[in-house]
């Protein structure tokens, strides 16, 4: 039984079929151009005894049809049954569906067009031939055709194809009727109606906490690099915990994946963020954002790791690494290194990229484009300029502060001429000041004075750390409610702030920024992180 919309590999597929001894049934437009390519078919008006009626709308929905499709071939009163009313039985279905999504998605079909693309008798046929999948094979997609072909020329299609087959038919028919509802739902009841599939759940270990259950789920047809899609080389299974913070690094690294960069992730904030002329230099600076925080920490790199680059992790605890691949030699070596670190392998071209996130709350879903972007001004707003050749430090701070846990403040350096690391984080404090004076700063004086000690720059402590702090970006994922976030940034000789701006009180800010020959920019544009 052949009624297909999408013609694709068609004529091929039927062409086999039928050198393989199968008598060909079909319907209108299907008939037509196998007819057209001179193969011999068989009418449904033919069989049933009925002319298709009513436009098309009736044509299959008969028991001749589907009870030679529903006879079960070892129940001797279904087959007995079936040669009293004269029915041949149906072995193979064939079917796709009226192009319901591809006509509603068109902003000028009418309701009219839309119903008429509503398939009826092609959704009962692929139901009734996977419901009945031990002794019928239903076939939904062009691309199954082939290997369709390839089955009966070495004997018969075999039942683990026919539950595949039939699994994929089942779901596409729940993906049309769902296309059906999400349309209808608006257009009828003026209602929103989201919909999600999700599929290949696998049970983790155990959920954020070791009481909690867990599963992971993928989004099918997904094409952008993710996690999802990353391919584990060694390792134990991935967790909850290590799905999240692994995200959270290949976001980050993802808008710096032109250059050679590093993002160190502990608890979803990048502890660690650095570019370098080298991957090791970029590693190793990235560490240093933050040593203690990278114990058991989660590492992406753009670049496929050599061993030199690897070698820096020696005595190190990483629970997870991320890179576009690996070496035979650099795989052996975070083999022998641990038996449990997970490594993945993910490349990280570009693919078709999703519009939405979603966060699920008890008892509802929240929906929100992907926050695109990094400013949509570029406006310094005190009478102190923000120099131009450290525009690339202060957009390397916010990336870092946009993936960022809220309310989050990040410190930047520029260690090198063009290359950049993260001094110091602030994340998700309940207030932007003790982000700053509490977290970030203090942070930052803990790593200069370990950076003091290693270079031994033969000036005082204190001169070493106004020069590296003076020469730093601060940037704010969000505006300063007061003053005194730019009073303590002052107080730890940070002269570079920047921020979206949009207080009531901005012009108390930028007085005060002004009095305190701070450099203030405002972007406009608001990260906050949750």
């Amino acid at each position: 039984m052949i009624s297909v919309s999408d013609k694709t590999g068609l004529v091929d597929f039927v062409g086999g079929l039928q050198r393989q001894g199968f008598e060909i049934l079909s319907t209108g437009g299907t008939s037509q151009v196998l007819e057209n390519s001179g193969i011999k078919v068989t009418d449904v008006s033919d069989v049933t005894g009925f002319p298709e009626m009513m436009d098309g709308r009736v044509k299959t929905l008969h028991p001749k049809i589907h009870g030679a499709i529903l006879a079960l071939r070892n129940n001797p009163i279904h087959l007995e049954e079936a040669k009293k009313e004269g029915i041949d039985l149906i072995d193979i279905v064939a079917v796709n569906f009226y192009p319901f999504e591809k006509k509603v998605s068109d902003e000028n079909a009418s309701l009219n067009d839309a119903l008429e693309n509503i398939d009826i008798g092609g959704p009962t046929l692929v139901r009734s031939a996977a419901k009945n999948f031990q002794h019928v094979t239903v076939i939904t997609d062009p691309l199954d055709y082939p290997d369709i072909i390839k089955e009966l020329k070495n004997g018969d299609i075999s039942i683990k194809t026919k539950e595949r087959l039939a699994v994929k038919a089942f779901r596409r028919i729940a993906d049309y009727d769902c296309a059906i509802d999400i349309y209808l739902s608006q257009k009828l009841m003026d209602q929103d109606i989201l919909r999600l599939k999700f599929v290949e759940g696998r049970k983790l270990r155990y959920g954020e906490n070791w009481h909690q259950t867990a599963r992971f789920y993928k989004e099918p047809d997904v094409t952008e690099p993710t996690i999802a899609n990353a391919k584990q080389l060694h390792g134990k299974a991935l967790s909850y915990n290590n799905y999240v913070d692994a995200e959270s690094a290949l976001t980050i690294i993802l808008e710096f994946k032109k250059d050679i960069a590093v993002a160190v992730v502990k608890h979803s904030n990048p502890c660690g963020f650095a570019t370098g002329k080298t991957l090791h230099d970029a590693l190793s600076r990235a560490w240093d954002g933050d040593p203690v925080s990278s114990f058991g920490s989660i590492i992406c790199m753009t670049r496929k790791p050599d061993v030199h680059t690897l070698e820096f992790l020696k005595g190190k605890f990483v629970e997870l690494i991320i890179t576009p691949g690996y070496d035979i030699e650099s795989l052996l070596y975070l083999k022998n290194k641990s038996k449990d670190m997970r490594i993945l392998e993910l490349s990280m071209d570009n693919g078709a990229q999703l519009e939405n996130t979603y966060k699920y709350i008890v008892g509802g879903m929240l929906v929100q484009s992907r926050n695109r972007g990094l400013f949509e001004k570029w406006s310094v707003v005190t009478e102190h300029p923000f120099p131009y050749e450290k525009r690339g430090l202060a957009e390397f701070a916010l990336t870092a502060c946009k993936y960022t846990k809220s309310n989050a403040v990040v410190i930047a350096r520029e260690y090198e001429t063009g290359f950049y690391q993260i001094l110091a984080i602030g994340a998700g404090q309940p207030n932007r000041v003790d982000s700053i004076r509490k977290l970030a700063v203090t942070k930052a004086a803990d790593n200069l004075k370990l950076l003091y000690e290693r270079e031994k720059p033969g000036i005082s402590e204190d001169e070493f750390m106004k020069s590296i702090m003076s020469g730093c970006v601060l940037a704010s994922d969000a505006f300063f409610p007061f003053d005194d976030s730019i009073i303590h940034s002052a107080e730890n000789n940070i002269r570079y702030i920047v921020s979206p701006g949009g207080s009531i009180r901005d012009k108390e800010v930028i007085a005060t920024a002004n009095r305190l020959g701070i450099s203030l920019v405002f972007t406009g544009m608001r990260h906050f992180l949750h």
